[in-house]
């Protein structure tokens, strides 16, 4: 079938709450992707920073298919051998001392919540309940991660949120201090707002936030679902300030595109969920937990997290070249292989992606203005400059709003 036979299939048959490319996306290999007809992309997007090891890669295909055939699924009434061997191998690669396996970051994010109200409550201290994050920042879709996400336009016609949450300027610690006081139970903040627009936290406000939650008994919780798994050219975004926060969620490159999430954290917060206080169904099962092994084995066997330091700087010396050059261009930003351009207020963001798509490199958009770049950690220059090439050649005629 071709691709539009395939999109009308999918026209009568979906929920119409995505608005899908038009193409029907077939296989991959490493950073290229190739639809139902053969034509094939240059993937700079990764399933939005999910695909980091890269498309099809025979080791990660390889742990899947052999846990497959030897056992999927067991439930957390029980133990299994791989979420025990992961557990293990976080806590070595990482300053984390506990993990809770999930399925998503918007799960983790819920956790994370659950975690801060209960660790008070364990304690006696029954009146912490209040969360501040940050405006603009994205925390996932179901209602206790939406209701700590501070984009208000994800919220029109879900209300009423979660209650006991309040947002504050992303940055701002005069503000954040305003905010925090003794009745907050935990800050939670991403050190690089990713669908924000790619904006990163300084050292200076994330070293605030440390001190500040520190001195007033609140937890300090981040988002690494989106900096995480080497995204940022470290392990762990927060490695960049020298930041540990109290506990931390991961998703997206945890599993390179196997579902999976997970919250760490640190030790005095091991009994902060007792039994029964918070469960999934499917997380932590053997086969999730076996393509995240997997994809520890490749970062170390391909030097990934050093290759996203490197080649990172390279993409954002060339994108700092770029918006330098270019009047459709605001700044570049970002760090390791989270990159963003931030394009001029009269161009249009939807139709420059569309024209960059049409010269077969696919991006995604992050604050509705940025033009992100989150490729395979595997990524080359070479590919890069390819990207880059058919970026600037959109961006030197680039569609303008009205």
């Amino acid at each position: 079938m071709s691709n539009q036979q395939l999109i009308d299939v999918a026209q009568r048959t979906f929920l119409a709450n995505y608005r899908p490319a038009p193409m029907v996306l077939e296989k991959g290999e490493g950073c290229r992707l190739e639809d139902v007809e053969g034509n094939r992309w240059l993937d700079l997007c990764a399933g939005i920073a999910v695909v980091c090891v890269g498309h099809g890669h025979p080791k990660l295909a390889a742990a899947i298919a052999e846990q497959a055939g030897r056992l999927m699924h067991v439930s957390n009434l029980f133990y299994n051998r791989r979420a025990i061997e992961l557990a293990e191998q976080l806590a070595a690669r990482t300053a984390f001392d506990r993990f809770y396996f999930c399925n998503s970051g918007a799960e983790a994010n819920e956790a994370l919540l659950k975690l801060a109200r209960r660790a008070h409550f364990e304690r006696g201290d029954t009146q912490r309940t209040g969360m501040v994050a940050a405006l603009s920042s994205f925390h996932g879709r179901t209602m206790g991660a939406l209701s700590m996400t501070g984009q208000p336009k994800y919220h029109e016609g879900m209300g009423p949120m979660v209650g006991d949450v309040q947002h504050v300027p992303y940055g701002d610690l005069a503000a954040l201090e305003q905010a925090v006081d003794g009745r907050t139970a935990g800050v939670l903040l991403e050190p690089v707002q990713g669908e924000g627009g790619v904006v990163v936290g300084s050292t200076e406000y994330l070293q605030g936030a440390r001190k500040l939650c520190d001195d007033r008994g609140a937890l300090l919780l981040f988002d690494e679902v989106q900096t995480g798994f080497g995204r940022t050219g470290s392990f762990l975004a927060h490695e960049h300030s020298g930041v540990l926060p109290d506990a931390c969620a991961l998703a997206k490159g945890i599993g390179s595109g196997f579902p999976l999430g997970a919250v760490a954290v640190r030790e005095a917060l091991t009994d902060a969920l007792p039994p029964g206080t918070h469960a999934t169904t499917y997380g932590g099962n053997p086969l999730a937990c076996a393509a995240a092994l997997a994809v520890l084995e490749i970062f170390d066997a391909e030097g990934l997290v050093d290759n996203s330091q490197r080649v990172g700087q390279y993409l954002g010396d060339k994108l700092g070249a770029l918006a330098q050059r270019n009047d459709a261009v605001v700044e570049a930003r970002g760090l390791g292989l989270l990159r963003g351009l931030k394009l001029a207020a009269d161009v249009d963001p939807g139709a420059v992606l569309a024209a960059v798509r049409d010269q077969g490199v696919l991006l995604s958009l992050a604050g509705g203005d940025v033009l992100r770049f989150t490729p395979p950690l595997c990524v080359t220059t070479a590919e890069l400059d390819e990207g880059l090439e058919a970026v600037e050649r959109v961006l030197q005629n680039a569609p303008r709003k009205g």
